[in-house]
Formats: C-alpha cells, sequence, structure tokens
C-alpha cells in the first residue's frame, strides 16, 4: 500500500511538472524574445539574446501612445466588469427570490443565449450601432462597455443563480423584521455573502475584456480611443511584422492581467470549490 502512494504521488508530481513546463515556456519564450532584434529572433527564437536591449520598451511606449491606451484599456475594463457584476447580482438575486413563470422563461432564454456565437452577431451589431444609429461614430467607448455588459452577464447571471439559492431565506427575512428594505437587504446582507463567487466573476470578466481583440476592433474606429490589444497591431504589416517591438508590447499588455490573476487566483478557485458544494 505505502508503495502504491509513493508511485501515484510521483506521478501526480510529474504530471504537475509537465503541466507547469507547458505553461511557463510560452512566456519565458515572451520575455527572451522582448529584448531581441528583429534578425535574433527570426534566426533562433528559443536562445537568449546576445545583447540585451530595453530600447524596444521606450520606442513601443511611444508608438503606441502607451498612456493613453492604457487608460483606455482600464477604464472599459473597469466600468465593464463592475456593472457586469451588479446587474448580475441584481438580476439573480431577483430570479431567485421571485421564481414565477416568467422569470424561469427569462432565466432559460438567458442560458440558451450562451451558446449563440458571437461571430453569428457582428454584422448584425455593425449594422444596427453603425449604419443606423452612428453609436459608432458618437460613442464608441459607452457603446463597447454596453456590448460588454450584453454579452457578459449571461453566464454571470448563471453562476450567480446558483450561488443565490444557497443564500438561506431566514437571514433575509430576519433584517426585514429589523427594519431593512429589499435593496438594502441585497446590499447590506446578501451581496457581502456571496463575495468569493463575486470576486471570481470580476476576475473571470477582467480576463476576458483586457484581452478582447475582437469586438473592440469591430467598435472603435478611431486611434484615440484604441484598447491595447487592437493597438498591438501599428506593428503588424501585411507583408512583415515588427517583431522586435510586437513581442515586447505582448509582454506590457499581458504583464498587469497576469499579475492580477496571480494575486487573485485564491479567490477564483475558493469561489469554484465552493460552487462545487452548492
Amino acid at each position: 500500500m505505502k508503495l502504491n502512494r509513493v508511485v501515484t504521488s510521483t506521478f501526480a508530481y510529474l504530471i504537475a511538472i509537465v503541466a507547469l513546463v507547458c505553461f511557463v515556456f510560452p512566456f519565458f519564450l515572451l520575455i527572451i524574445n522582448s529584448f531581441k532584434t528583429n534578425g535574433e529572433i527570426l534566426t533562433d527564437p528559443f536562445s537568449l539574446p546576445t545583447h540585451w536591449n530595453f530600447s524596444h520598451f521606450g520606442d513601443l511606449i511611444v508608438k503606441m501612445n502607451f498612456l493613453v491606451t492604457f487608460k483606455n484599456t482600464f477604464l472599459i475594463t473597469t466600468i465593464s466588469t463592475l456593472l457586469i457584476v451588479l446587474f448580475s447580482a441584481m438580476a439573480a438575486y431577483h430570479l431567485v427570490r421571485k421564481p414565477t413563470k416568467y422569470n424561469k422563461i427569462f432565466f432559460f432564454i438567458l442560458v440558451a443565449s450562451m451558446v449563440i456565437p458571437f461571430q453569428s452577431l457582428m454584422i448584425p451589431l455593425l449594422y444596427i450601432y453603425g449604419a443606423k444609429l452612428q453609436l459608432i461614430d458618437a460613442m464608441p467607448i459607452p457603446l463597447l462597455i454596453m456590448l460588454y455588459i450584453g454579452f457578459g452577464s449571461a453566464l454571470s447571471i448563471f453562476i450567480y443563480h446558483g450561488f443565490m439559492k444557497a443564500v438561506p431565506v431566514e437571514v433575509e427575512e430576519a433584517a426585514l423584521i429589523d427594519g431593512c428594505n429589499r435593496i438594502q437587504t441585497f446590499f447590506l446582507i446578501v451581496f457581502p455573502m456571496i463575495r468569493p463567487i463575486t470576486v471570481t466573476i470580476a476576475i473571470l470578466n477582467v480576463l476576458w475584456i483586457w484581452n478582447d481583440y475582437l469586438l473592440p476592433s469591430l467598435v472603435l474606429n478611431e486611434e484615440s480611443v484604441y484598447t491595447l490589444p487592437v493597438k498591438m497591431k501599428v506593428f503588424s504589416g501585411t507583408y512583415m511584422n515588427n517583431w522586435e517591438l510586437l513581442i515586447p508590447a505582448i509582454l506590457v499588455t499581458v504583464l498587469p492581467i497576469l499579475i492580477m490573476y496571480m494575486i487573485g487566483q485564491k479567490y477564483v478557485i475558493n469561489g469554484v470549490m465552493q460552487g462545487s458544494t452548492k
């Protein structure tokens, strides 16, 4: 029995090490190639740079208008995530506490909408918001935030819905007896109780919105409102890519969100683990 446990434990560690290498190796390549020239990258992308060139980062900050682009990305990601979390939690609370026939139908339609691919909605969206309503030219960033709320709320409501069922109704009834109304009960009692899944949903939405390229590339038509993933296309050409600036740009774009995920990954794990017991 002891030998079997040792073999099983060793095998599990080997799998974990292989998985770690598979995940870390792309980041290793990204880091070492961020300090190389085009020639070095194309000749041998797996070797360490002969000369660590830090000037690439200064060049890309200028060419990407990094401060403005970072501000746009941060603003869009933060506002979209906060509104998705707020609206999804409130909607899930109402659907759970008011399980009427119409609410059940609405929840079913909401869940079914998650299987609709975004690519099938691209042309109608551009036609309605661009050609008809002219919102793409008039208010691109608010429009993009509104679209993120629409596309991100279904999954968030679905996740919240399961957690809301586990919140004891007796706690809410006690709050109502003490003089709280429904809004106060939600924000003072219910919302703090679902904090682990709230953090999980927030992190997942931040990862999606920060790294998204397709939707911003359709909505944002002026360079002054570009996000970081969209702005990186300035280093890509029809016949050749400027790899010595494109790769550092990818590193600079990914690094903030990677740090945030490493800090918040325990909350994601806790939220998933708690969800598995609901």
